[in-house]
Parts: C-alpha cells; sequence; structure tokens
C-alpha cells in the first residue's frame, strides 16, 4: 500500500519533531520544527496539523519532555488546553499512567503508535469491505490519509470508486488536502462547494457518505468539521448510507456534552491575508457540530 502523506504526518527525529504543515497544502509540502512541548501545542492551537496528526504529535511530545526532564504532568496540562473539543485526555492520562507505573515510557508509547498504524489501516479495510464496484462518495473534511487506503483496498477487491469532496470552509480542508491526496494517489474526486450537498444528492449522484470525526461520545454522538451535522440530516432525507471513521470513545455520554471550540473571527473574514469580508463585521465560528447516533449508519471503530 501506499501512503498519503497525511497518514503519518509527524515524525521524531533525535531531539525534534517535525510537523507537515497542513496549512500550506497543497501548494507547499513542508514541515514545521518543534523543539519543545510549548512549540507543539502552538502547532496544534494554530492547526499545523489535525487529527491523527495532534494524536502523533502529543505522543512523540512526551517522549521529547521525557528526554528534556520535564514535568509530565505541566506538559499534559498544557496539552489538554489546546483545543476544547478534541478529547486529549485519552492519551495524557495513559501516558501518566505508564510513568506511574515505572513502565519504560519511550518504548511504551512507540508501541503504541505502531499498534495506532495497523488499527488505521485496518479501518481502511473494514470500509472497503462496505463499498460496492462504481460507489460515488461524498466526503466532508480530511480522514488523515485514510481514503486514498479505501480507494486502494476497494480496487484490490476488484471495485472502483470515486469521490466528491465538499471544499469545507473555512479551513478548505476538503480541497487542500482531501482533493489533493486522492488526486495524487490516481483517485477520480471532483470538488463542490458545502452548500452544494443536498442538490448533489437530489440529483442521486452519491451512493454513499464516509466522513471522520474528532470525538466520538460513548452514546455514538460524534463531533466532526463544522458542516456534517446538515449532511448527514440531508443523507438521512435522501437515504443514503452515512458512515463515519471514529476515534476511540471519551468518556462524555452524549454530544450534548462536547464542548464546541470557537474559533476566531478573523479565521474566517481573512484567508491568506486577503480581507473576504468588511473588517469590522462580526463573524461566528464554530469549528466542530456534533451528530447524533441515530443518523449514522455504521461507526468504523478504531478499536485501540
Amino acid at each position: 500500500m501506499k501512503f498519503s502523506p497525511l497518514f503519518w504526518p509527524i515524525q521524531l527525529k533525535g531531539n525534534i519533531i517535525y510537523i507537515l504543515d497542513e496549512t500550506k497544502l497543497p501548494q507547499k509540502l513542508i514541515y514545521i520544527k518543534a523543539k519543545n512541548y510549548l512549540d507543539a501545542c502552538r502547532a496544534i492551537k494554530e492547526m499545523k496539523t489535525r487529527a491523527v496528526g495532534q494524536v502523533l504529535l502529543v505522543m512523540y511530545t512526551f517522549i521529547l519532555s521525557k528526554r528534556q526532564n520535564k514535568n509530565l504532568a505541566l506538559v499534559a496540562q498544557a496539552i489538554n488546553a489546546t483545543r476544547p473539543t478534541l478529547s486529549f485526555k485519552f492519551l495524557t492520562e495513559m501516558v501518566l499512567g505508564l510513568e506511574k507505573s515505572g513502565a519504560p515510557l519511550e518504548k511504551s508509547i512507540l508501541g503504541f503508535l505502531e499498534m495506532l498504524k495497523g488499527k488505521r489501516i485496518e479501518q481502511a479495510q473494514t470500509m472497503a469491505k462496505l463499498l460496492k464496484d462504481r460507489d460515488v462518495i461524498l466526503t466532508h473534511c480530511n480522514i488523515s490519509g485514510l481514503l486514498p487506503l479505501v480507494a486502494q483496498f476497494a480496487k484490490k477487491g476488484g471495485k472502483k470508486i470515486s469521490f466528491y469532496a465538499t471544499e469545507t470552509r473555512p479551513y478548505l480542508q476538503g480541497s487542500r488536502l482531501t482533493a489533493w491526496e486522492l488526486q495524487r494517489a490516481g483517485i477520480p474526486v471532483t470538488i463542490i462547494t458545502d452548500n452544494m450537498v443536498a442538490y448533489l444528492l437530489s440529483l442521486g449522484k452519491v451512493t454513499k457518505i464516509i466522513v471522520g470525526a474528532d470525538h466520538l461520545t460513548l452514546n455514538g454522538d460524534i463531533a466532526n468539521k463544522i458542516g456534517t451535522y446538515q449532511i448527514a440530516v440531508v443523507a438521512k432525507y435522501f437515504k443514503i448510507p452515512f458512515y463515519v471513521i471514529c476515534p476511540p470513545a471519551s468518556k462524555l455520554k452524549s454530544g450534548s456534552e462536547i464542548r464546541i471550540e470557537i474559533r476566531p473571527d478573523d479565521e474566517l473574514k481573512i484567508y491568506q491575508g486577503i480581507h473576504l469580508a468588511p473588517k469590522n463585521v462580526k463573524a461566528y465560528y464554530p469549528a466542530f457540530d456534533v451528530t447524533p447516533h441515530k443518523l449514522i449508519t455504521k461507526h468504523i471503530y478504531l478499536g485501540v
């Protein structure tokens, strides 16, 4: 299998963490450096990396901090404060538990990450088995390198699939990341704006929908990039299967307990230095929304 750079976008080399800067794609494929936990937290807050990239960054940050003799409890506190909707507590509690137990921390973390890589590949295999030949899939935002893998496994099973990718405003992860990695892998993909979804589905052009999730609660509700909820509602109306590739569940009971991150106004009003709206107008940018489990056809669990 050929992996997208987004599948494993963080590397630890010596005492430097190299972070694929997703905000520069597709124009540039470059890596920025984190030399300590403060650099890593800044990269998370600025969305230099997302989803699985943030998981990798958190775990490599603990390895680096241990090498630097930092107080890991303070490192965990800083990491947990970076983005409210994302649940890093599963990771930070695991690492602090390992430290308390006296287990070899670096070896344990690297073992966990190797297991994570295998489980992500299994998720792609599971999703591919649910697809049919000539399926046309709508996706929203970006699932960190998994869709090219899904397509490769489907092809191996004699199934050709293609994609529609929403732009995913305002950060345009669909245009910049998903379309880039699918095209790079030779997989047919067509970009649409976020407000075209209902019309596209009404034309019968989509057979399945696949999205990721940034947060999974115990009852199966998910938080994902803003716009996911409305796609799920429209999918239900048109009776189109809606699949979610999930992280491990948090300890929250339902989506109503998820704290939604509100990003700065300027992220909606300004793009690459260009003002898209009047300077003094107010803007509202919740980065995520919650999709109730009743709208989800099937969860593709990570199983770690």
